[in-house]
């Protein structure tokens, strides 16, 4: 998969790095200690962070100010990363959904990223490019039903709107049957090493979790 960031992102973000995963998985329902990893996290951030410190983190920070930057309020549609700390810190559990639904949401609120999780084989073309959405572009985000992506960031294939850092969208959602995936890490603070190590962990999450040799990662960014 070729993927291409368009002048929009890089006049509101200049300094924008993204990693993209490609790697063969079974999926699963659930996974136990998948799940141990997950309220360990969230014990780590409850003694840590609250509501208002985890704005602060760089990775959140970065992605809040490109939303604003495009013309949309990030405490409306907030991104996925900082929603999911944030449901953790008030002591809500996460939504279980599946291994690989529950693998990136691991590997999100670990570093802070917005995480996209597609299965790759419902993609329409080679390419995706990430864009700025525009006014009454057809968005169907997953469990949300139609969206305003207007002013949100987008990665787009031949066919529309695939990802948002807020959601991603139902035509191309993993499944059980999900064979191909691909991921794509959203590192607005152009922090090359820490997206390189965001990529890095979830090779090895998929390695323990998801039968697979971990893939391959690519990182991305202006042209």
């Amino acid at each position: 998969m070729n993927v291409i960031v368009s002048k929009e992102i890089e006049t509101v973000c200049p300094v924008f790095v993204g990693a993209c995963v490609e790697a063969e998985v079974v999926n699963t329902p659930y996974q136990p200690e998948l799940w141990k990893e997950i309220e360990a996290m969230g014990e780590k951030f409850r003694a840590e962070l609250t509501t208002e410190s985890l704005k602060e983190l760089p990775s959140i920070a970065a992605t809040r100010n490109v939303y604003r930057a495009c013309g949309k309020d990030p405490s409306r549609y907030r991104p996925a990363s900082e929603a999911l700390i944030r449901r953790m810190l008030q002591g809500k559990e996460l939504y279980q959904r599946d291994t690989l639904v529950d693998l990136i949401n691991l590997a999100s609120i670990a570093y802070g990223y917005s995480i996209g999780g597609f299965d790759a084989d419902k993609f329409v073309g080679d390419t995706l490019t990430l864009g700025v959405g525009r006014e009454g572009e057809p968005y169907e985000g997953i469990g949300r039903g139609m969206i305003n992506i207007h002013g949100l960031p987008v990665y787009r294939d031949a066919e529309g709107g695939v990802g948002t850092p807020t959601s991603d969208n139902e035509r191309t959602k993993m499944e059980l049957s999900t064979r191909h995936l691909l991921v794509l890490i959203n590192g607005y603070d152009g922090n090359e090493q820490r997206v390189t190590e965001n990529a890095e962990y979830i090779q090895q999450l998929l390695r323990k979790y998801c039968q697979s040799d971990g893939g391959r990662f690519f990182i991305y960014r202006y042209v």
